[in-house]
């Protein structure tokens, strides 16, 4: 909604009644916080998220410092949103903080941080040993290119919009590739998973072990961070684009793992799953993050008709990969299937078990093995399968469901027992483990939509 200038002066006029009436209450160094956006329209979804962007940069630099927020208050108006901090750390050790945040963060450029001193007094740059303002489009000085009326107001409304837009895409593509390696280190992390590397040993493998999957989890954060900024750049687009636009940035992902591991093949599972739905979310507003329903939806859309794209025509013959030999002698999609089903593992079994540990006391460790069991159960692991037959994979998922039935959250005892015997058949359930990644990842995004 448009505001007047009337409106403007008013809620100028409110900001400085409260500004009052802080001083009074604490007596002690005053933030007020409003940002700077050009034309009529001072409020909508978007720049409320920009708001929230930068009062929490802001926070985390206070928090740095060391600097105690002894009052905090945030208001959202068509007229703008603003904030007030009242700390206890004097006003140019404060301003400081402020400019530096105003200077070097891409969201500082819209940010207007007033610093006042317990008396009410404004603390400029210039006490600092800091400059003025610049333009947002030439450079030069803001104050002097307001005053001549350099730049049209559609000028800087055209340049509002777009550092806004940047600033949130770069905060949401770093979140999502954030929570994608944390993802995968938690995996690795979890404990004892049968026949699989975690922190008490290597289970079936010999070429591999815990700081193998941290160093590959370290190389696979820019390739996450690629993922989301598809997802984001392509969002107009029909899913399948993106999917098709992910597809090489992949397989040089591959080539970033090889190289972390020494050539080990840790994560190329996950590269593809945990990627597509990195892409998924850089498609999705943020809003929408804390739905899995609605991501592994955008999964399935992004990948429909991958099973019979990448399987048709086939025949014993032609068959040059395990996958492919899977799918036509007991027609195994694998990663493919559940991929363009959404991945129905993870949304009906893996995750609703997780949560529901966590909710009856379960430590997370204790809730993620369990998950883990109880998708093993459901899906045909291709891992499995390489290493066990096919015949041994549907007895293993038999196993699991009696076991479940009996225990529904194993015991650290069962698990390590579980575990000695899957090492003793050289089983590993690896493509069940990238599913437990994601499960992960669903979880963790659940805590950060609003934020």
């Amino acid at each position: 909604m448009q505001v007047t200038l009337t409106e403007m002066l008013q809620a100028r006029e409110r900001r400085a009644d409260r500004q009052k009436v802080l001083f009074q209450k604490y007596g002690k160094t005053l933030i007020c916080f409003t940002m700077n956006i050009a034309g009529p329209i001072k409020n909508s979804g978007q720049i409320q998220r920009g708001f929230q962007l930068g009062v929490r940069v802001l926070k985390e630099q206070l928090q740095i410092a060391g600097i105690d927020i002894a009052f905090f208050e945030e208001n959202h108006k068509e007229t703008g949103n603003e904030a007030f901090f009242v700390v206890d750390k004097d006003p140019y050790t404060v301003k400081k903080i402020a400019v530096e945040v105003e200077e070097y963060t891409q969201i500082g450029k819209l940010l207007y941080i007033e610093v006042f001193d317990s008396f009410g007094k404004r603390v400029r740059r210039c006490d600092v040993g800091a400059r003025e303002r610049t333009c947002l489009i030439c450079g030069g000085t803001a104050q002097v290119c307001a005053r001549s009326r350099t730049h049209s107001v559609e000028q800087l409304q055209q340049e509002s919009k777009s550092i806004l837009l940047q600033s949130l895409q770069q905060a949401d593509s770093h979140t999502i590739a954030q929570l994608a390696c944390q993802a995968l280190l938690y995996e690795v992390a979890t404990t004892p998973k049968p026949g699989l590397v975690d922190r008490a040993n290597s289970g079936s493998h010999r070429d591999m072990d815990i700081f193998s999957f941290q160093a590959s989890a370290a190389a696979l954060w820019p390739y996450f961070l690629q993922c989301a900024e598809i997802g984001m750049r392509t969002r107009t687009e029909a899913p399948e684009k993106t999917f098709v636009a992910l597809r090489i940035p992949g397989k040089q992902a591959e080539g970033d793992m090889l190289r972390a591991t020494g050539g080990v093949n840790t994560h190329k599972g996950a590269i593809f799953s945990m990627g597509l739905l990195c892409g998924a979310l850089g498609r999705l507003k943020r809003e929408q993050w804390g739905s899995p329903e609605r991501i592994l939806l955008e999964c399935s859309a992004m990948t429909v008709g991958i099973v019979e794209r990448d399987f048709a025509g086939l025949t014993s013959t032609q068959a040059k990969t395990t996958g492919q030999a899977l799918y036509i002698k007991y027609g195994v999609t694998g990663v493919r299937g559940q991929a363009e089903a959404g991945f129905p593992a993870v949304l009906n079994v893996g995750l609703p078990k997780l949560e529901h540990g966590l909710a009856h006391g379960k430590t997370f460790n204790e809730a993620g093995c369990a998950a883990l069991l109880a998708m093993l159960a459901v899906t045909v692991d291709t891992n499995l399968i390489h290493r066990g037959g096919y015949e041994k994979q549907q007895e293993v998922a038999a196993a699991m469901n009696r076991l479940l039935a009996a225990e529904p959250f194993p015991s650290k005892k069962t698990l390590e027992l579980l575990d000695k015997r899957f090492i003793e058949l050289n089983l590993s359930p690896g493509g069940t483990a990238d599913l437990l990644a994601l499960v992960y990842m669903l979880y963790f995004l659940k805590g950060v939509q609003h934020e």
